[in-house]
C-alpha cells in the first residue's frame, strides 16, 4: 500500500491520542487528592504519593490509567514491607477511600503477585491501580522514558501499538491478553531486532537486574542505576543508522510477530539480550508453565506477559496477521487503515478535527477531509521532553516523580510536535514544586512526618503560585 498514506494517518491518530494540557493537571489532582487521604492514615503519616508506570515514562494516552505507589518513610533506606503488610494497608487506604467520597469501583486484589487497589475516580473518570512501596515500578518508569532519548520512534511506536492493541482488544490483561507494559517491551524488542538495530539489548543500558539492587541507602541506589543509565544510553543516543519510518517500523512489527503463537512454544522473548531465547535451555525460565514469555529485563526472570492464555494467545497472534495482510494489500483505502489501527472514539476525534468544506481535502475512499494546518503544526517544534532528559540545564525531577508540566507539554508525533501554548493554571489544584533530580544525581527521600507536605506543582505553575 501507499506508505505515505499510512504515514498521514498514524500521525493522526498519534496526535488524537496525545495528552492534553487537562489531562496531565487532572492526574496532578489525583496525585494531590490521593496524598491527602493517605495522610489522614495514622500509620502511613510521612509515607510519599509517588506515580510510575506510563505517565511518568511519557508513554500514556489521554484516556491512560494512572498507577501510584505509596512509598512508606524508612529514613533514608529503601522500604522493604513484605505483602501482609501491603495488604494490610491498602485495606486501610480502601476505607479512607470510601469515608472521603470521590471514588468509586474499589477492587482491591490482595493475592497478587504485587497487592493492588484499583480505584477510579469519579470527577475524571481516570482509573488508578495503587501499590505499597513499588519503587521497582518507579525505577522501571524512568528507564523507559531514558530509552525516549535513545531514539524518538520509540515513543511514537509505544502509543500507536498500544491504541492497535485496544482496537482489536488485545490489550486487556483482565481478559488474558497484553498489558502496556508488556507491549511496550515487545516495541523495545522489535527495535532491538530490526535491522540495523535501533536499540541496544538492555544489559547494555543497565547491566543488572533492578529488582536486586534496591537495598541499602535509597539515594545512593538510585544514583548508581540513574548514572549507569545516563551514561551507556549517552554511547548510543544518535548513532542510529536506521532511518525507517514509522509505518515501516509498524509493519515490520507486525510481521515478526504475526506466528507469534506458534513460535511462544519454544522461544521466548528477552530484552534483556535483545534476543529470542530457547525455553527448554533457560533454566531461569523452567518449568514452562506459561503460554507466552516476555521477560521483564529489569527483573528477571519475571514473565510480564503471565496471564495470557492459550485461547488468547491464537487472538493476538490473528490480530498482528489481520493487520499485517491489509496494510500490505495494495488497494486499501486510509478509512480502513483508520478502522484498523484506532478505537471508534478515536477515529471519531480524528474525523472530527479533520473534517472542514474551507480547506483542500485529501479524500481517499470514505477518508474525511485533512486540514493541512493538523500536520504542519507537528513539525515546528521538536518535542521538548523527549530531548532535554540529559542535559544539564535541563528540568530536574526525581527518580519516583512525575515529569512536569511545563510550557510545552510532550505531544506524541515522529519526534515531532505542536507550538508551545500559554498556559493558565487549572483552577482548584494545589500544587507545589518537586525535589528534583537530574540524571545522574541521587534523590533526596522525604523525612516528613507529613505535617504540610508539598503538593504536585505542574511546572507552568510555578511562576504564578
Amino acid at each position: 500500500m501507499n506508505g505515505y498514506m499510512l504515514d498521514r494517518v498514524i500521525k493522526d491518530i498519534l496526535t488524537a491520542v496525545e495528552p492534553l494540557q487537562d489531562d496531565w493537571a487532572a492526574r496532578f489532582q489525583i496525585i494531590n487528592e490521593l496524598r491527602d487521604v493517605v495522610q489522614s492514615i495514622e500509620i502511613l503519616r510521612g509515607a510519599t504519593i509517588d506515580p510510575f508506570g506510563s505517565f511518568v515514562s511519557n508513554l500514556f494516552s489521554r484516556w491512560g490509567d494512572l498507577d501510584i505507589s505509596v512509598q512508606l518513610h524508612n529514613g533514608s533506606y529503601v522500604s522493604t514491607a513484605g505483602k501482609k503488610l501491603k495488604q494490610t494497608l491498602l485495606k486501610d487506604v480502601q476505607k479512607a477511600l470510601r469515608k472521603n467520597g470521590g471514588w468509586y469501583k474499589q477492587q482491591l486484589i490482595a493475592h497478587a503477585r504485587v497487592p493492588i487497589l484499583k480505584i477510579e475516580n469519579i470527577q475524571h473518570n481516570i482509573s488508578c491501580d495503587i501499590s505499597i512501596d513499588n519503587l521497582v515500578g518507579q525505577i522501571k518508569s524512568k528507564i523507559l522514558l531514558w530509552l525516549n532519548d535513545i531514539d524518538g520512534r520509540f515513543h511514537d511506536m509505544v502509543m500507536l501499538v498500544k491504541e492497535w492493541a485496544k482496537a482489536h482488544d488485545i490489550n486487556n490483561p483482565k481478559q488474558g491478553t497484553f498489558n502496556s507494559y508488556s507491549l511496550s517491551l515487545l516495541v523495545i524488542f522489535h527495535l532491538q531486532t530490526c535491522s540495523p538495530a535501533i536499540f541496544p539489548p538492555l544489559k547494555d543500558i543497565y547491566p543488572g537486574n533492578v529488582a536486586d539492587n534496591l537495598k541499602g541507602v535509597r539515594a545512593e541506589v538510585e544514583q548508581e542505576i540513574a548514572q549507569t543509565c545516563a551514561a551507556n544510553i549517552a554511547r548510543f543516543k544518535s548513532r542510529t543508522v536506521n532511518k525507517s519510518s514509522l509505518s515501516d517500523l509498524f509493519i515490520s512489527f507486525l510481521a515478526k510477530f504475526s506466528d507469534l503463537s506458534s513460535k511462544a512454544s519454544e522461544l521466548g522473548i528477552c530484552p534483556y539480550t535483545g534476543q529470542w531465547l530457547e525455553i527448554e535451555s533457560n533454566m531461569r525460565w523452567l518449568p514452562k508453565t506459561y503460554t507466552i514469555f516476555i521477560e521483564d529485563p529489569f527483573e528477571q526472570p519475571e514473565n510480564t506477559a503471565r496471564g495470557i492464555n492459550a485461547r488468547q494467545l491464537m487472538k493476538i497472534s490473528e490480530a498482528f496477521q489481520s493487520t499485517h495482510f491489509r496494510l500490505t494489500s495494495a488497494h486499501l483505502h486510509p478509512n480502513y487503515i483508520l478502522n484498523d489501527l484506532a478505537r471508534p472514539h478515536v477515529s471519531q476525534l480524528i474525523i472530527k478535527s479533520s473534517g472542514s468544506a474551507s480547506v483542500p481535502a485529501f479524500n481517499i475512499g470514505n477518508y474525511p477531509p485533512i486540514r493541512p494546518q493538523f500536520h504542519q503544526a507537528r513539525v515546528a517544534h521538536s518535542r521538548p521532553y523527549v530531548q532535554h532528559q540529559f542535559q544539564n540545564n535541563a528540568p530536574r525531577f526525581t527518580m519516583g516523580n512525575s515529569p512536569p508540566i511545563n510550557a510545552q507539554v510532550p505531544h506524541a508525533g515522529t519526534t515531532q510536535s505542536r507550538p508551545p501554548v500559554q498556559h493558565k493554571p487549572p483552577n482548584g489544584i494545589r500544587v507545589s514544586n518537586p525535589s528534583s533530580l537530574k540524571v545522574g544525581e541521587p534523590s533526596k527521600p522525604s523525612t516528613s512526618n507529613g505535617q504540610g507536605q508539598q503538593k504536585w506543582r505542574p511546572r507552568f505553575q510555578r511562576q504564578v503560585l
